[in-house]
């Protein structure tokens, strides 16, 4: 029975891997396909030119770029709203908790074509008060698309953070606080320590949620172009393998940040474990 269920399980992991992989390997081997259509049958022969086409395209930097510099902006925003507000949460209780985290989880649940819409005519609203309309800040462009996408990222920053902030234990506070150190200090030196981690984690999330969105986006950038607003407007005008092109180089970024990540991870692991080990043979020493 044991020996049918591991059987079952490597199966049903080599089926999902294959169904996983299967797509992304049609998608890479179309990106080398000498056609005009984005497929890897029948093959036409191999070649570089797609990523040559992709690399002149202007427009495709310029909305790289953007998309960078949105993402940059909404890290920059998010991190620390949602930080803040994990904090807070934490610090009360009753209905005043259960209100603001509710308030703060409230954007996740609306559809971001909501988000978008409500987050144009709240500006444009906003204009027409102050009279003006149609003037910066209150007019469509990336700086409606950084606010609208922090109006619902920074919620899942706030989540990370908060269950982070789960596994503090409250006495560390109250022992600086008794040994003299200010409520600044306790912030900088004990509680934004342990919370590193999960704020990495969430500026992390954040930049690629970011880098991802396209219903926000799409109603909020003005005239100008992001990159999931540009793959949109190649795919309605017709796709060619620049397309592949573009999304095998992200994966492969995506592969190469993960693997970088992780080799870290390991290192520092192993020096923690290794630091772990020292103390505990120079402990038994010791004795």
């Amino acid at each position: 029975m044991t020996r049918q269920r591991a059987f079952l399980g490597h199966l049903y992991m080599a089926l999902f891997l294959i169904y996983l992989m299967v797509p992304l390997l049609i998608m890479a081997g179309a990106a080398f396909n000498d056609s005009k259509l984005p497929t890897v049958a029948p093959w036409k022969g191999f070649t570089w030119r797609w990523f040559e086409a992709l690399f002149a395209d202007e427009r495709m930097w310029t909305s790289f770029l953007n998309s960078i510099l949105v993402a940059l902006a909404v890290v920059a925003l998010a991190v620390p709203i949602g930080t803040a507000a994990a904090i807070v949460i934490n610090s009360v209780s009753g209905r005043i908790r259960a209100t603001l985290y509710g308030f703060m989880v409230a954007p996740i649940l609306a559809p971001g074509l909501v988000i978008g819409i409500s987050t144009v005519l709240f500006w444009n609203s906003l204009g027409d008060v102050v009279g003006a309309h149609g003037v910066l800040p209150f007019s469509p462009g990336l700086h409606l698309s950084t606010l609208g996408q922090v109006s619902f990222i920074s919620a899942y920053v706030m989540l990370l953070v908060l269950a982070r902030l789960q596994s503090f234990d409250p006495g560390l506070e109250e022992a600086a606080l008794d040994l003299g150190a200010s409520h600044a200090q306790v912030l900088r030196r004990v509680l934004l320590p342990h919370l590193y981690p999960a704020i990495g984690a969430g500026a992390a999330i954040a930049f690629f949620q970011s880098i991802e969105n396209f219903n926000v986006t799409l109603f909020t950038r003005g005239t100008m172009d992001t990159l999931t607003v540009y793959v949109f407007s190649q795919v309605r005008s017709g796709i060619t393998p620049t397309i592949n092109a573009l999304a095998l180089l992200l994966m492969l970024f995506t592969v190469v940040c993960a693997v970088i990540y992780e080799t870290r991870r390991r290192r520092r692991a192993a020096i923690e474990a290794a630091r772990e080990a020292e103390a505990r043979r120079a402990e038994a020493a010791a004795l």
